[in-house]
């Protein structure tokens, strides 16, 4: 029995998600509206085994919270449902670890054997778009994720806050620890990105991540 979020902004789709997904996984199918409620159910339910993710959600940033569900969560499946088909989006957020990259296009009974695919073991891809999104290894993404995966949870929040151009002293009081923690943890994330200082560790990060079209995303289910 599967345990699963639907987190999305958009009710209808909800529903349309719910709908597709009840002969799917025999359980109850919980939903979020926002990235933060997300968290926050995720707090509240640690049975949680998948996460299907709209990628312009209130408080999403393109690929950061894929990203950040990785690096707080990797045992959970994340598989995102996007209106935002662009390939080199697509094959950026399966090199971050996404399960399953699905469009908003697709009929419903594909989005369910895709859901399946992924319960199975396996990651899954729109058939005509897998040999255009075969992932290279000397694809950028596929570099940065691997950095990303040396960063611990604490780290990558850390990362995130640079990102945001917040100083130690900032960062430290929005994680309630003491300000040489910081420190250290920004030292650990410039060797680990390879990059010579926290500018460039947040200017790459947002580069690297923030690739999506937001407004590709206000696309209904087809």
């Amino acid at each position: 029995m599967a345990r699963a979020i639907i987190a999305d902004d958009h009710p209808l789709f909800r529903a349309a998600l719910r709908q597709a997904l009840t002969e799917t996984l025999a359980t109850d199918i919980k939903e979020a509206a926002t990235f933060h409620q997300l968290l926050s159910m995720l707090q509240a339910e640690p049975q949680i085994e998948l996460i299907l993710l709209d990628l312009s959600m209130p408080g999403n940033r393109g690929l950061t919270g894929l990203t950040s569900l990785r690096s707080r969560y990797p045992d959970i499946l994340v598989v995102i449902v996007s209106a935002n088909e662009h390939p080199q989006v697509i094959r950026q957020a399966m090199a971050y670890g996404a399960s399953a990259y699905i469009p908003k296009s697709m009929p419903l009974n594909e989005l369910q054997h895709a859901v399946e695919t992924v319960l199975a073991g396996d990651t899954w891809l729109p058939e005509h778009l897998v040999g255009e999104l075969a992932l290279a290894e000397n694809d950028p993404s596929v570099e940065f994720a691997r950095r990303l995966e040396q960063l611990t949870p604490q780290q990558f929040r850390v990362l995130e806050c640079l990102a945001d151009g917040l100083l130690n002293k900032q960062i430290a009081y929005e994680l309630n620890v003491q300000e040489t923690t910081i420190k250290q943890h920004v030292s650990a994330i410039l060797r680990k990105l390879n990059v010579i200082n926290r500018t460039q560790a947040g200017v790459v990060f947002k580069q690297m991540l923030n690739a999506t079209d937001s407004n590709t995303d206000n696309q209904s289910l087809q």
